[in-house]
């Protein structure tokens, strides 16, 4: 089992988050496929592929043409550096930048912050990506008290105002001149860089039962389902897809309502000559994406009869307007599957008289439209700079994972499915 604590720490956006999970696969015999290519898959192997450098669908060929998957998502709220980032204020250089999701602003106040992404270089005639974590460290300072008297009676942070991270005084903050460096011989075309946290994980509680650390949400889920399919028996197609911009909707070429899902499935299906249509019939999908634990401090805000704790083990979440895609078959599905492991659970819904989320599940299913629990880990403090889980969870988390993947699921396509 691979650290998630590393892991969270050093896969500062979902580009370093690919890479670090394509070293992981390829330090455990995954072959990588190129889309620009023909494939050619062999009965027990293992294969990644991946789209725009920020989003990695990885698999093993089992002995049944039918898929069980696990969809994560590896990016997290922070925000974007714009071109020409650099504000002259008084002796100040800061930088500009525009929300990405919705995280919670306060939070990053005071805190550690990190320039990084993706650099585009030219060199000879081509453009390369490379991705890239800036040597500096910067921060949004607050506003002192003696300025803001009514600052802890809550405040309304604006993000083209408030949010702008100082890079340095007296005209020492030109990121340009580190890009530029970076590229070497090369020249920057361009860039996708974020300002992120880059506050050190931490274990707290009497006994370090809790982490804390910045992208728990979802990097904890990405980590684990790419654990599990490592160490899973694969009897059918095991399959994990970590997508990008889940945070912002998910509607690009490599999100979860792209097609980058079903074209690969489709690809696996033509290279075993079955029928794509068919084998989704038998399939099976779990949306893994963090779940709210019930707050030490505000219990009224969790639903009456249904409390999520910390340390509980895996979520199951529920929403009769389909905000998650659970419903009663596949709730019973995945509960079976992880009795027969082992592994806690517990079920999740939304305060009845409280706006819920959406996630993953319902966004890949007009893409793919198969049977779907939306599940995820426990956390506090969601879409913080920084958030919180219990160390138990994760282990929970990939005793499930890892036996779902290792999972046949045989369905008649309406009624009944038998689990083997």
């Amino acid at each position: 089992m691979h650290s998630l604590a590393e892991f969270t720490e050093k896969s500062l956006t979902a580009f370093h988050a690919r890479d670090n999970l394509a070293k992981i696969l390829s330090e455990n015999s995954f072959a990588e496929l190129k889309e620009t290519e023909e494939w050619k898959i062999e009965k027990g192997g293992k294969y990644y592929v991946s789209r725009n450098g920020s989003s990695l669908i990885a698999f093993k060929a089992g002995e049944y043409l039918s898929f069980n998957i696990v969809a994560s998502h590896a990016d997290s709220p922070c925000f974007k550096l714009k071109n020409n980032p650099e504000i002259k204020t008084e002796n100040y250089v800061k930088y500009n930048v525009e929300r990405y999701g919705g995280g919670i602003f306060y939070s990053w106040l005071d805190r550690p912050l990190k320039v990084a992404g993706r650099v585009i270089v030219e060199k000879d005639g081509k453009l390369t990506a490379k991705t890239f974590v800036s040597e500096k460290t910067v921060v949004i300072p607050s506003v002192a008290i003696h300025f803001n008297r009514t600052a802890n009676d809550g405040i309304k942070l604006n993000p083209q105002v408030d949010m702008c991270p100082i890079a340095g005084l007296d005209g020492n903050g030109d990121i340009a001149e580190e890009l530029a460096k970076f590229a070497g011989d090369g020249k920057v075309a361009d860039c996708d860089l974020y300002l992120v946290s880059d506050q050190k994980p931490f274990y707290s509680g009497y006994k370090g039962e809790l982490l804390s650390s910045p992208r728990i949400d979802n990097l904890s889920s990405a980590l684990s389902s790419a654990d599990a399919l490592i160490n899973c028996d694969a009897k059918a197609f095991p399959v994990v897809f970590v997508a990008d911009n889940e945070e912002v909707g998910s509607s690009t070429k490599q999100g979860a309502g792209s097609k980058f899902l079903y074209d690969v499935l489709k690809r696996i299906a033509e290279c075993y000559a079955g029928n794509i249509d068919v084998a989704l019939a038998n399939s099976f999908m779990l949306s893994f994406d963090n779940a709210h634990a019930v707050h030490p401090n505000h219990a009224e805000l969790s639903d009456p009869t249904n409390k999520v704790t910390l340390g509980g083990g895996i979520v199951i979440k529920h929403h009769a307007g389909q905000n998650y895609t659970t419903d009663g078959f596949s709730s019973a599905i995945a509960k079976k599957i992880f009795d027969a492991a082992g592994a806690k659970y517990q079920d999740f819904y939304m305060r009845s008289d409280l706006p819920c989320g959406g996630t993953l599940g319902a966004i890949s299913s007009g893409n793919v439209s198969i049977k779907c629990a939306d599940i995820g880990l426990p956390q506090l403090a969601m879409h913080s700079a920084v958030e919180t889980m219990a160390v138990s969870d994760y282990e929970e988390g990939l005793k499930g994972i890892t036996a779902f993947l290792s999972a046949r699921i045989i369905s008649d396509g309406d009624k009944t499915t038998e689990i083997l």
